[in-house]
């Protein structure tokens, strides 16, 4: 395990992989990407969690196995402060959250909640594959978040690097907040140190983890912020664990809660 994670993380360093371009729209950094809806990915991401899900294995990350879990402990802390605040109860929809990676990374501490639901929307491969391998009587799959208020009362909703891989990703916020949750979190995504606009790259994989690659936008922090400013009280920011050293940015994280 430790020589593979070396191996990958040497290959990270290689200017071959990692976040590069500055792509004019979408279409044009989307041409030259592979993308994400690969069967590969799902594939590999299925039998590294379906190990997780069954005792053989502690964490995965990215389709990645590890002997120790690395926690975001802002965003634990933050699920934990919600539920305190809701009768020991976490009803929470995790946007782009694959089959359930940050649920089996924080399980062990929300299983003593007194109620917890834990609803993932997905692209439709991951929602069918989901539902057959992972769902239970906590956590669900749903092909949006639409679908899932409709059969779960959801306050609070997770995006955990998910927001740099949509092609509008502002648009998502905006409709995320019209629709009013009491709490969003957001964890592992890019901003600018500087006050610089947002930019269109390629992420490109290391095929140590696998081969693909795919649009990745870093965005202009204040710019983001400003989205959540008449609705939305800032309760915490915190930096993510990630790192992009080919790019000035920092991975980072936001804990919001509905104004009174």
């Amino acid at each position: 395990m430790k020589h593979l994670l070396f191996k990958t993380l040497k290959l990270i360093r290689c200017s071959k992989y990692g976040w590069s371009g500055d792509y004019s729209s979408w279409e044009a950094a989307r041409a030259t990407a592979t993308g994400y809806d690969s069967q590969l990915i799902l594939e590999k991401v299925k039998n590294a969690l379906l190990k997780v899900k069954n005792g053989k294995a502690q964490y995965e990350r990215d389709s990645m196995l590890f002997d120790e879990i690395e926690y975001s402990w802002p965003m634990l802390t933050a699920l934990l402060w919600i539920a305190s605040r809701n009768s020991n109860c976490l009803h929470i929809i995790d946007f782009g959250g694959s089959l359930g990676s940050s649920y089996f990374q924080n399980r062990r501490f929300l299983s003593h909640l007194t109620e917890l639901s834990w609803n993932i929307v997905e692209q439709m491969n991951f929602v069918a594959c989901g539902k057959e391998h992972f769902q239970d009587d906590v956590l669900r799959f749903y092909s949006s978040i639409e679908a899932c208020l409709k059969s779960q009362r959801c306050d609070t909703i997770l995006l955990s690097s998910v927001l740099p891989y949509i092609e509008k990703p502002y648009d998502l916020v905006v409709n995320i907040i019209a629709l009013g949750f009491k709490n969003i979190i957001i964890d592992r995504t890019p901003f600018f140190l500087k006050d610089i606009p947002d930019r269109l790259t390629i992420q490109n994989v290391p095929p140590g983890i696998y081969r693909a690659s795919y649009p990745a936008w870093f965005f202009n922090r204040e710019k983001f912020l400003k989205l959540f400013q008449k609705q939305y009280d800032l309760v915490a920011e915190f930096t993510s664990n990630d790192k992009a050293p080919e790019i000035a940015a920092e991975f980072k994280g936001f804990i919001f809660k509905a104004k009174l």
